[in-house]
């Protein structure tokens, strides 16, 4: 990581580039847990809440205090967390209703969770609940990822050998006693390559306390997410890119779709499927100032 890409007092555009070896990204529960995809395209998508669930659970591991606290996570009430704000501020119940005593619960709730401060937070909660922290716009947004190409769902059956319990009798074979137990299901992907655009604003990072500690920090998680992540749904996934677009100006020197269209990536050989990152060629271009955009500086922070 550079002093440039860390520098929270500019905007900053970049490429999340990742893939995925014989398994499922992002299941859809409305779909049987099948890969999300395009139907109309056959292109693989990974939502971006599943993005941002990772670079939580990665700060989660490392720090899980504050001011890198996490305010989204399984197994906890959110508002016990605004009452938290209320109580530390000597707030009764309905007060963060009224102006002044609102911002300062919503100020305690960004300088203790990084995921607020980061992707922003609807902290009103329930009508009636009465811990009202108001909202909080992130100066952090992802898109979805999508595939570069399409991608082929496999559903495989599998079988657990285990019983449960003694009322599940053995199968009978034909020439042993087989024990096998639940049949199951098992969706995956052979290989699939995705891109996904992020977008970081300082006016918002200034409102919400967001810090040049915290844009290294996120950096780091997501050159790190993937590792903390490991299961045998999601088979083999590494990151292979991230690339920074740096301004100049807080408000931007370039729109962010033009700066993304110097970066091209097609497969060698378009008649084959794709089944590794070396099937694939890409054009970036070099670090430095990028050519034909005055005051914007171009980082490749991996691949």
């Amino acid at each position: 990581m550079s002093a440039l890409t860390n520098d929270a007092a500019k905007r900053h555009d970049f490429i999340l580039l990742f893939d995925v070896s014989d398994g499922n990204p992002n299941g859809d529960p409305d779909n049987d847990n099948l890969p999300r995809t395009d139907p109309e395209t056959g292109q693989g998508i990974v939502t971006d809440v599943c993005l941002k669930r990772k670079v939580r659970d990665y700060v989660a591991t490392k720090h899980n205090n504050a001011p890198f606290r996490i305010y989204v996570q399984s197994r906890t009430y959110l508002q016990d967390f605004k009452k938290e704000a209320f109580d530390a501020h000597g707030l009764t119940k309905g007060e963060g209703d009224k102006g002044d005593k609102q911002s300062l619960a919503q100020y305690y709730m960004c300088k203790n969770f990084f995921d607020i401060r980061t992707f922003g937070a609807v902290l009103v909660g329930k009508k009636g609940e009465g811990y009202n922290c108001g909202q909080v716009r992130g100066p952090m947004q992802l898109t979805f990822a999508r595939s570069i190409d399409p991608v082929f769902a496999h559903d495989i059956s599998i079988t657990r050998i285990a019983l449960e319990n003694s009322g599940e009798k053995p199968r009978e074979s034909d020439d042993e006693k087989a024990t096998h137990g639940t049949m199951g299901r098992k969706a995956l992907l052979p290989y699939g390559l995705y891109r996904a655009y992020g977008f970081f604003n300082p006016l918002l990072a200034k409102k919400a306390g967001f810090s040049s500690d915290d844009l290294a920090l996120f950096w780091e998680a997501v050159e790190n997410m993937f590792e903390l992540d490991r299961s045998a749904a999601r088979g083999l996934m590494g990151l292979k890119g991230l690339f920074v677009f740096s301004h100049d100006r807080p408000t931007g020197n370039a729109p962010a779709h033009r700066l993304f269209e110097s970066v091209a990536i097609n497969l060698h050989k378009p008649d084959k499927p794709p089944r590794s990152f070396g099937d694939y060629e890409m054009a970036v271009p070099p670090e430095g100032a990028v050519a034909g955009f005055e005051g914007v500086s171009f980082t490749r922070l991996v691949g």
